[in-house]
């Protein structure tokens, strides 16, 4: 597949997920003035990639799609989340990192985070790696995994879901995906070693 295609059919995965009109983010990302857009948005219906609403993707198409779901709290970003969601993005073609509600963070972490859920959610959508950055579900990941339906679900190497526990609940919604827990190659850097060397101070900076 072309890159120019892939652009396409990934912007219009983004943007129906996120409930966006794809039109003017696809022509302003390719370049292309209307006719050429017009040309190729044809082109991609006649090969049953793209609806004839010219925004959403067929099953064909979507199906063209490699998705990695990332997941965490992302409260403090550092080197370590950098590295995790490079290697993450690499998995695939469209990278969509889901970031804990302040709740779900309360519970993992012990502690309220210094972001909130919808600043964190902004800082994570501002790295050029992340495609699309969601905010997850209350006591339920499956219910944001059901609607992303990704292939691919990146475990960074200190998160605590299990391997089979991801494999089990993906079974329960008809979801084939595969698992892949990463590796950091700087496990140094993680949120819990810089709260443990900063403490109550990490909240001042």
């Amino acid at each position: 597949m072309k890159l120019i295609e892939k652009t396409i059919l990934s912007t219009m995965y983004v943007c129906e997920i996120n409930e966006k009109n794809p039109t003017d983010i696809i022509k302003k990302k390719c370049m292309l003035p209307d006719n050429q857009f017009n040309d190729k948005i044809k082109e991609l219906i006649e090969k049953n990639m793209v609806n004839e609403d010219r925004i959403t993707l067929t099953e064909m198409g979507r199906d063209s799609l490699r998705i990695v779901l990332a997941g965490g709290v992302f409260d403090i970003i550092h080197p370590g989340h950098i590295h995790t969601l490079n290697a993450a993005k690499l998995l695939g073609d469209v990278l969509v990192v889901v970031v804990a509600t302040d709740n779900t963070a309360v519970k993992m972490k012990k502690r309220t985070p210094i972001h909130s859920q919808e600043q964190r959610q902004e800082l994570v959508n501002s790295l050029e790696v992340v495609d699309l950055c969601l905010i997850g579900q209350e006591n339920d990941i499956f219910k944001t995994v059901n609607h992303v339906k990704p292939q691919i679900i990146a475990l960074g190497y200190d998160q605590i879901h299990q391997e089979r526990y991801i494999t089990e609940g993906c079974k329960k919604i008809k979801l084939n995906a595969k698992v892949a827990r990463l590796q950091s190659p700087m496990p140094e850097s993680s949120s819990s070693k810089i709260e443990k060397e900063y403490g109550e101070s990490i909240h001042g900076i």
